[in-house]
């Protein structure tokens, strides 16, 4: 399997449908081959993931480790870590205009 074919807990994916397309989130839970939870740690938070379709992300080759790790360690993530994992992946790629209106 490759970073097409199936979301990971971690990886990193880009929002193409819904009001917060063009944002970039973290899959927080994968519910079966269709469905995932995504979170971004700022509008979208840990204890209130988006629950979206596979076929409306585009999946990244980036996964964070730190939130792997931190949820196979306690089951959770925090905020903060979801808006670093987003940041850095922003800052590597060279992203700009995150915000709506630029």
């Amino acid at each position: 399997m490759n970073a097409e074919s199936s979301p990971q807990v971690g990886q990193l994916v880009k929002i193409l449908k819904g009001k917060e397309a063009g944002e970039i989130a973290v899959v927080i839970a994968v519910v079966d081959s269709r469905f995932v939870y995504i979170a971004d740690g700022d509008k979208r938070k840990f204890d209130g993931p988006k629950k979206k379709n596979t076929l409306h992300l585009e999946l990244t080759p980036i996964i964070s480790s730190e939130v792997v790790n931190s949820l196979k360690e306690t089951g959770r993530v925090t905020n903060g870590k979801l808006r670093y994992a987003v940041m850095d992946y922003v800052r590597t790629a060279g992203i700009s205009a995150m915000k709506k209106g630029e």
